[in-house]
Order: C-alpha cells, then sequence, then structure tokens
C-alpha cells in the first residue's frame, strides 16, 4: 500500500513515490476517489437558455450537460442506450433534442426517448421503458452557479462535502452585483506527470519565487505593472481535503485592485469598483474581495485561482503519468469592456499554457515525473515545511498540502481495507 508518513514529533511529512508511478494505485483512486467524490462538471453561464449544451469529459465518462425547455439542468451520461454510440458528439450549442447518429433515435434534453425509426417492431410501450432513455449521472448538486456530480449514489451532499471552501466560492460570486460567467472559451492542454502533481503545485506558494522568477522579473522592468503590496499571506485548511493559500501580492487585479500601468482613468474605475463592493458586502469581505489573492484546491481536482484574473481548472488522468487540463476564465457579467481586456490578458499572460507561469509549471512537473525513475533509492517526497509552527502557516509552507494527502491518505485506506 501506499501510504504517507506523518510524524509530528519530529516534524516529517513523507508522501511515497510510488503513489505518482503505480498502475494500482492509479486504478485505486478511481474506485476511492473519482467514483465517490464530488467533482465539478461546469459553470451556470455556460448553459444561458433553454435547450443550451456541452458534453464533457469527466471522470473518464462522456458527459452532456444541458439545459431542458423548463429551464432545468441535466446531467446524462452520453450513451445511447441502444447500442452505445455518443448521442451528442458537438462540444457545445442549442438545441431541444438529440438524435443518436447510428440508428437515428432521438432523445430530448432531459434524456427521455422522444422517437425512434421502425417503432412498429418493438412492443408496446417500449419508448416509455426506463431503461430505453439516457441515464442521468446518480447525482448532480448545485453550489451557487458551480455544478458538480457525483458517480456514487450514497454519500453527504454537495454543501457538507465543501465544508469551509463553500464561504469561499460564495466570496467569489460577490465579485459581482449581477452574477459571474464563464468568458474567453477553454484552455486545453495535457501534462505528461501524475495529477497530484498539479494538485500540489495549484497552491504551492513555496515554489513562486524561483520557478516563476522570470513573470516576476518582467513584473519589474514593466513600468507600471507593479503595485506595492508585498508576496505574503497564509494557509488555511478548509476541511475535508480542500485547502488554499490567502495572500497579497503587487500585481493588479481588474476587481479593484489599480497598479499605474492602468493610468488615471483605471484609477478612478477600480475607485468606483471598491465603492460598490463597500456598499455591497462590507468593509471586510470588500478589502479581502480587492487586495487578497486565493488558490483554492476543491478535493480532488478542482483549483480555483482568484489572483490577478479568476481562473478555474480541472484535471483528470488517464494513466499515472498522464492528465488532462480544462482551465476557463470566470468574469463579473456587467465588467466593463476595458476591465475585460486585461483581465482576459492577465489569465493568458500568465495562467494560459502558452503565458509564462503554466510552462514552468508544466516543466516542473514533468521533471518531477521524470525523476521518479530513480526508484527504490529515493522513496518519498518531503512536504513537511512548516509542520511545527506554532503560530500558523505562511503561504509557503505546505500544510495546505499535508491537508490534501491526509484526505488521499484516508480514502485510499478505507478502499484498500
Amino acid at each position: 500500500m501506499a501510504q504517507i508518513i506523518e510524524d509530528k514529533a519530529r516534524g516529517q511529512f513523507l508522501v511515497p513515490r510510488r503513489a505518482f508511478t503505480d498502475k494500482a494505485v492509479f486504478e485505486r483512486e478511481y474506485e476511492a476517489i473519482f467514483n465517490t467524490c464530488w467533482l465539478y462538471l461546469g459553470h451556470a453561464s455556460e448553459l444561458p437558455q433553454p435547450g443550451s449544451f456541452l458534453t464533457r469529459t469527466v471522470a473518464r465518462r462522456p458527459i452532456l450537460f444541458t439545459r431542458d425547455k423548463e429551464g432545468n439542468f441535466n446531467a446524462l451520461l452520453n450513451a445511447c442506450p441502444h447500442r452505445g454510440a455518443l448521442v451528442c458528439r458537438e462540444r457545445k450549442g442549442k438545441s431541444p433534442a438529440f438524435m443518436c447518429m447510428y440508428h437515428g433515435w432521438v432523445f430530448g434534453s432531459d434524456g427521455h426517448l422522444m422517437t425512434l425509426p421502425g417503432s412498429s417492431g418493438y412492443p408496446e410501450g417500449f419508448k416509455s421503458d426506463p431503461q430505453k432513455q439516457m441515464v442521468h449521472v446518480p447525482r448532480l448538486e448545485r453550489f451557487g452557479d458551480f455544478f458538480f456530480v457525483n458517480f456514487s449514489k450514497d454519500g453527504e451532499d454537495l454543501a457538507t462535502y465543501l465544508a469551509d471552501a463553500g464561504d469561499y466560492l460564495k466570496l467569489l460570486a460577490e465579485h459581482s452585483p449581477s452574477g459571474m460567467q464563464i468568458v474567453g472559451g477553454t484552455q486545453e492542454y495535457a501534462i505528461r506527470g501524475n495529477w497530484k502533481l498539479l494538485a500540489e503545485n495549484s497552491f504551492d506558494g513555496y515554489h513562486a519565487a524561483t520557478n516563476h522568477s522570470t513573470y516576476l522579473e518582467y513584473l519589474k522592468n514593466t513600468k507600471g505593472a507593479l503595485g506595492v503590496d508585498p508576496l505574503s499571506g497564509v494557509a488555511r485548511d478548509l476541511k475535508n481535503g480542500h485547502a488554499l493559500v490567502e495572500y497579497s501580492a503587487p500585481w493588479g487585479r481588474p476587481i479593484a485592485n489599480w497598479v499605474p500601468l492602468w493610468g488615471e482613468e483605471g484609477k478612478v474605475e477600480m475607485d468606483a469598483v471598491y465603492s460598490e463592493l463597500l456598499s455591497r458586502v462590507g468593509a471586510e469581505r470588500a478589502e479581502r474581495i480587492a487586495k487578497k489573492n486565493r488558490n483554492m484546491v476543491i478535493f480532488p481536482n478542482l483549483v480555483i485561482n482568484d489572483i490577478m484574473a479568476v481562473t478555474v481548472r480541472t484535471f483528470f488522468p488517464t494513466a499515472p503519468d498522464y492528465m488532462e487540463i480544462n482551465a476557463w476564465a470566470l468574469a463579473p457579467v456587467e465588467e466593463s469592456e476595458w476591465r475585460r481586456k486585461f483581465r482576459i490578458y492577465n489569465f493568458t499572460e500568465f495562467l494560459g499554457p502558452g503565458g509564462f507561469a503554466t510552462p514552468d509549471d508544466v516543466e516542473a512537473i514533468e521533471k518531477c515525473q521524470q525523476g521518479y525513475a530513480v526508484g527504490g533509492e529515493a522513496q518519498f517526497n518531503d512536504i513537511s515545511k512548516g509542520m511545527n509552527r506554532a503560530d500558523g502557516w505562511s503561504f509557503d509552507d505546505e500544510e495546505q498540502m499535508r491537508c490534501y494527502w491526509r484526505e488521499w491518505d484516508r480514502r485510499m485506506a478505507n478502499v484498500e481495507g
């Protein structure tokens, strides 16, 4: 078994490298984690009207996410009950019904069988047989405008599962008085590394100064790109394996954190945004929304980066050393053209696969995976920084990762017996 070693007396937290390479561990992860945890599916803004739909692959399963004519949201397994072909082959669009290309069975956006060719060849009541309808994912729940699915019929509800992470999703929604929306399409890329390395990296403050030194130098050399805030903050345990780092940083945030690069006109707009925040959510939450950055991981594979732009990122492994990533930008509905331009620029400049940070992170993750080939001579990763700190954890400590690994270890131990 691949189990962590935690020795608080010695200030030691070790993760076996077998957890990143072993095929048996990988398959148990699907059983213990991806088949039982709440997994992010999509945002309400992606299905703006009745008839809207999109298709995604979630935990190796093709999903058809729809909004039916009554406006209800549905998560359907995208496989025809007749012979199993994909019912919908388009990425997204708008349609009241879907026809399977193989034999022409037609399904409504709620998954019910509407018509089928040659119906006279089937017995009476065939069309209404429950087994002839598209199958709904066992559980679909909504938290604010975030939709999650669960492939297990049993277990806690979504709000209970999210625990303290729920308040940070609410904080994100409070960026806007009129709602948040996905903008600018989908970033898609892959990494030749274990999926848990990306989870770790997503809220690892320790690597920023070295791995992203090029970006920090770029900002220093771009006149007006930096404000006065130092790079400092804390790590927080949000329970159930969820955790985050919350910190101040010198870069601009188009929610209300102005930098000189944006000029006096930009300052006037940022001040107006901050005034609106103050009146709507109060001083404490307005300050956190405008001035603080957050990198949050919701166990097992949802990342919310509320930094120089807001990124929603999810990733699924197809092998112990390979994962596929999708990422989206989230923005206030009422955002001005000027703010939206800087938001999308920040999103692609730092976080995109062609930006400053993501290529650095991909390189680091893939080099870790390659390094695990040393085998038995070096069996563990050390994740003990700040473990016995008495006054709380800094954002560049590793407690957030330990929170994640404890939940991984608990779930894997349960399935392994």
